[in-house]
């Protein structure tokens, strides 16, 4: 019992003493005075996770597509401006893009890029309402363990971010990630107008390619940050990169699963489908064929029957 008294004083004191070095800029703003709002906004994720499917069980799915309209477009035009802000504030404050440090100071230019970043982090709470628009219309198979890893990790860590590196090496993959969110919501928003716009939205897939780009960007990005001594958080590098690794490895999995394990099926089908055209054509023309051919063969049999029997009729008769 005292191992774990100690533990939790422990843990306390650690938490505090990292409030000492924490970015004063930030702590005033919503949900950054401490992390039990963004973690009881996560935790009733997860627990709608769990109590949404039996609530919709024995209900009819809702429809939703004026709300998911608006919903994609506002996420298409949040992420843009996400995009960019981070995009002309660090190009005005001359930022690195190998290696930046955090500054702190209250450069307008630097308070605008923590502000990009804090308006980054609310994002990915306010994406939270993907997974509850799936389980209101009963799309439960797109539920997977790589959706809810993604939309919890990514809200409950940028916390962290913003809450001690609101700047520097944090802007690039914001940046880079709200680019792809704008194509991402507008695949969305396209494909829930209806079926005469679906039929034009055949790039799907390359979404996902792009994201997995991203992910490897990432690693090469921070490694080299890493290579060249850069002046942030030496850990937080090396957690990005096993961050970075499992989205590779889930989104790689995604895919193959989705693309490319899918059409050795479609042409096996399509295969065996000209194939048994190809047999049973073939079937009834031989079958047609030797069917024809053993009438032609019967009336030419028959011929010289009735030939003969003409014959014999003819002899007799001279006869008599």
């Amino acid at each position: 019992m005292e191992i774990i008294t100690h533990l939790i004083n422990d843990t306390i004191e650690f938490y505090k003493w990292t409030l000492t070095i924490a970015d004063k800029r930030v702590e005033k703003w919503p949900l950054m005075d401490n992390p039990l709002p963004t973690l009881a906004i996560s935790t009733s994720y997860l627990l709608f996770l769990w109590l949404g499917p039996k609530y919709m069980k024995n209900r009819e799915p809702f429809q939703l597509r004026k709300t998911l309209i608006v919903y994609n477009f506002s996420m298409v035009f949040l992420n843009f401006f996400i995009f960019k802000e981070l995009f002309m504030a660090t190009r005005a404050a001359r930022y690195s893009y190998i290696c930046q440090s955090v500054d702190y100071s209250d450069d307008p230019n630097e308070v605008r890029v923590a502000g990009a970043l804090w308006w980054y982090f609310i994002s990915k709470g306010i994406e939270y309402l993907d997974t509850v628009f799936f389980i209101l219309r009963k799309k439960f198979n797109q539920v997977t363990f790589l959706h809810v890893y993604h939309h919890c990790s990514m809200f409950t860590l940028w916390w962290i971010g913003i809450k001690w590196v609101a700047g520097g090496q944090s802007f690039f993959g914001a940046h880079m990630n709200a680019m792809i969110h704008v194509l991402m919501y507008l695949y969305y928003g396209l494909a829930s107008c209806g079926p005469k716009i679906q039929k034009y939205l055949w790039w799907k897939k390359y979404l996902t390619i792009i994201q997995m780009v991203q992910f490897h960007v990432t690693i090469g990005h921070t490694a080299l940050s890493l290579y060249v001594n850069c002046d942030f958080p030496h850990w937080m590098h090396y957690s990005l990169i096993c961050y970075a690794i499992t989205f590779i490895v889930l989104f790689g999995n995604f895919y193959y699963q989705t693309y490319r394990r899918q059409q050795p099926a479609r042409r096996d089908v399509s295969s065996s489908s000209k194939a048994g055209k190809a047999v049973s054509n073939g079937t009834l023309n031989g079958l047609s064929k030797a069917a024809n051919g053993a009438m032609l063969m019967g009336s030419k049999e028959e011929k010289p029957q009735e030939n003969s029997g003409r014959r014999k009729r003819k002899g007799r008769a001279k006869r008599d």
